[in-house]
C-alpha cells in the first residue's frame, strides 16, 4: 500500500475540486488589458465617472454597456462597463456602503475593478493592467 493511500482512504469517492472560476477569467483580463483600459480612461476624461466598474460575466445581463463580447471574440468572458454610480443607482452597492466602496477602490490606472459574476454569486476583485 502506498502511503497516499493511508491518507486518502476513500480517495475514489471525492468529488474533483471545482476550479476557480477566475482561472478562466485572468487570461480574457490579459487579453482584452488595453480595450479596459482605454475605456477606462474615457470614463473618467468625460467625467461620467472617478470610478468605473468592468462586469465580468457569462450570461445575459442588463447592467452597464458591453464593450467585450465573449461570442464575437471567442473567449470564455463578456466585458460590460459602469460606474460607481449605476451601481448605487441599481442598488447594487447600497447608500451607506458608498464610503467604504470608495476607500477599498484601488488606483483605476493601475488597477481595473471587475465586478466577476458566477451562478454561485458575485464579487469585486481589482486586476492589475499588464505594464507593456
Amino acid at each position: 500500500m502506498e502511503p497516499e493511500e493511508l491518507l486518502n482512504e476513500d480517495k475514489h469517492n471525492e468529488e474533483p475540486k471545482k476550479e476557480s472560476p477566475l482561472v478562466s477569467l485572468e487570461p480574457d483580463l490579459k487579453l482584452f488589458n488595453e480595450s479596459i483600459r482605454e475605456v477606462a480612461i474615457e470614463i473618467m476624461v468625460e467625467g461620467l465617472s472617478k470610478y468605473p466598474i468592468f462586469i465580468a460575466h457569462q450570461h445575459q445581463l442588463n447592467l452597464g454597456e458591453l464593450i467585450l463580447d465573449r461570442h464575437d471574440l471567442n473567449t470564455e468572458w463578456s466585458i460590460h462597463a459602469s460606474t460607481l454610480e449605476e451601481f448605487l443607482e441599481k442598488g447594487i452597492i447600497k447608500e451607506i456602503l458608498k464610503d467604504r466602496f470608495i476607500q477599498s477602490y484601488k488606483n483605476p490606472n493601475d488597477f481595473m475593478c471587475v465586478f466577476v459574476i458566477v451562478p454561485e454569486g458575485a464579487n469585486f476583485i481589482y486586476y492589475p493592467y499588464v505594464k507593456e
